[in-house]
């Protein structure tokens, strides 16, 4: 797939946030780092004070991936990688969160021991792979999909004005380059405030990155992966053909859309 083709598909729910960056990459080159370079936010900055810029993957040593970023700024990139691609766009949508993530990730690899990762980097590399950030002011729909009830969130019919998505894991952005019906995320679940929902959603966005960023590096956020909570994607209204959600069997299906277990503990919403 091209990226032009991206670009035709723009009314795809998926791409939305994400269709106005690629919009502004030019060529045929999928990972043209020197564009990429001028997406970025001015003055975005790693935890450690420097610079962060796409560089290459040929032009540097194998060093490992956190600390290179956090020592030097410099995110690998390798080229015509659609993988790569999407880690940038991420890195334009939500920089504080992948500040944050990187900040922690060197912060517990230095505390880890006996070459286990420790749970707040599965967390991490979770919502940086899988993420998607799901917000809304209403907590009844929140409450659901904590708890699994996924035919009565996604058909609810409200559902669809009242709950936003954002993907925020580059590996789930790769994946809708060939979607299938058993695409799971794992979910941050937000109550935002009503004067927050009536923002344009450029700001709303710019707000939980700004929120769910400080919060990651106080330590009340992210701590594990129980803090994330999965989500079949094909189950939100408009993110699968609309002749198949309504069908009625089409909830009923156990390998997507799976019942939660009797001692389920629903994760924790968080409320800015």
């Amino acid at each position: 797939m091209s990226l032009s083709k991206i670009r035709v598909s723009a009314n795809q729910p998926w791409w939305a946030d994400y269709q106005p960056l690629l919009n502004q990459l030019k060529g045929t080159q999928i990972t043209p780092c020197e564009q990429l370079n001028a997406l970025l936010p001015d003055g975005l900055e790693t935890g450690n004070g420097q610079p962060i810029r796409f560089v290459p993957s040929t032009e540097l040593d194998d060093s490992a991936y956190e600390q290179r970023i956090y020592t030097t700024g410099r995110v690998s990139t390798r080229p015509d990688n659609w993988h790569d691609l999407f880690n940038a766009l991420v890195w334009m949508r939500f920089p504080r969160i992948k500040v944050a993530m990187n900040t922690l990730h060197v912060r517990y690899w230095a505390k880890q021991s006996g070459g286990t990762r420790g749970r707040v980097r599965d967390a991490l590399t979770l919502f940086d792979e899988c993420g998607v950030i799901v917000f809304s002011r209403r907590r009844g729909w929140l409450d659901a999909l904590a708890e699994r009830r996924w035919a009565d969130a996604f058909t609810a019919e409200n559902f669809r004005t009242e709950v936003g998505l954002s993907i925020s894991g580059h590996a789930m952005l790769e994946k809708y380059l060939a979607p299938y019906k058993s695409m799971t995320a794992k979910a941050l679940l937000v109550q935002i405030s009503p004067a927050a929902r009536e923002l344009p959603r450029e700001e709303i966005l710019t707000v939980l990155d700004r929120e769910i960023s400080e919060r990651m590096l106080a330590g009340t956020l992210m701590t594990e992966p129980a803090c994330l909570t999965p989500l079949p994607l094909a189950g939100v209204p408009g993110w699968w053909p609309d002749d198949e959600q309504n069908k009625t069997a089409f909830y009923d299906d156990p390998a997507v859309f799976r019942a939660p277990p009797s001692n389920l503990e629903p994760v924790a919403i968080l409320e800015l």
